[in-house]
């Protein structure tokens, strides 16, 4: 049937047959028929004639030979990954990271789980959320969030009082205070931005600092020469240097204290946070009061 069509068909069908095959490609380690003819890739596959059906004596393997043959398994293991399509590999490591934030957020998603009382967005009853202010104990459910990253503790009121808390006992409560400076410093007035980037540096990186921070050179050389031109972002090096810092220092050690575990089994009660508001915020007048 092939012998019947002419030259310019069976040009089109083999290009079909290789879109075909380059779409649906094989499994790693099996043979692609479309790089490597399919005689050749048969004759490779063929095993080895053992030395009792051949009635010839095997002698041993040298140690070039053992070299060639590890050399030709690197080849081949280098082709089989090089055939692997990567983009499978990062949409199934999408999926579970999707999957896993799924299972992680579930609990907290008033949608997915109901709470108790009624959902606020469904019912139009502000009670969950009065409910949560008036409790004297912090759930373990809220708790339990704390743990997800840093940014689900500060978020929480309650979850960033403990945590400036924990830094006073470590002496490293100016690396938190200094971070809310920073992103405080972002949405100030334009003209009162040039001020506010010399009061913080007064603060916490001056010669003659109230609460000096500790960071490395490099930052501390950028952040000097962006003070030449103060902005908004004077500060971004500085800042981003010590929240890794916290994250992977302080924010651990904090989950592994005894103050975080009292608080994740109820034993620990809520206090108020207006008095470390008035230190990260000084001037500021709380909501409640006001």
């Amino acid at each position: 049937v092939d012998k019947k069509r002419d030259k310019l068909e069976r040009k089109v069908l083999d290009s079909q047959e290789r879109a075909f095959w380059d779409v649906h490609r094989p499994v790693p380690g099996c043979v692609n028929t479309t790089e490597l003819d399919i005689k050749k890739a048969c004759h490779m596959k063929k095993p080895m004639r053992s030395a009792k059906s051949t009635g010839c004596k095997v002698s041993p393997m040298t140690e070039a030979d053992i070299a060639q043959s590890t050399e030709v398994l690197q080849k081949e293991i280098t082709t089989l990954k090089s055939r692997l399509d990567r983009r499978n590999v990062k949409i199934s490591k999408v999926a579970e990271s999707y999957v896993s934030y799924f299972e992680q957020y579930q609990e907290y998603d008033p949608f997915l789980t109901p709470p108790e009382p009624s959902n606020p967005w469904v019912s139009d009853s502000p009670d969950f959320w009065e409910l949560e202010k008036q409790a004297k104990e912090i759930p373990p459910r809220r708790v339990r969030r704390w743990a997800f990253s840093l940014q689900e503790l500060l978020k929480d009121p309650a979850g960033r009082d403990q945590f400036i808390k924990f830094l006073e006992k470590e002496f490293s409560a100016e690396n938190l205070m200094f971070w809310d400076a920073v992103q405080g410093l972002k949405q100030v007035h334009s003209k009162d931005v040039p001020v506010k980037v010399q009061e913080i540096w007064n603060e916490y990186l001056g010669p003659d600092a109230n609460s000096p921070i500790n960071i490395d050179s490099k930052s501390y050389e950028l952040t000097k020469k962006n003070i030449e031109k103060p902005g908004r972002w004077t500060f971004d090096e500085a800042a981003s240097h010590l929240y890794h810092l916290m994250k992977n220092d302080s924010y651990q050690r904090y989950l592994r204290s005894e103050m975080y575990k009292e608080y994740l089994s109820g034993t620990k009660k809520k206090t108020s946070i207006k008095g470390i508001r008035s230190v990260i915020f000084p001037g500021r007048k709380d909501q409640n009061s006001t």
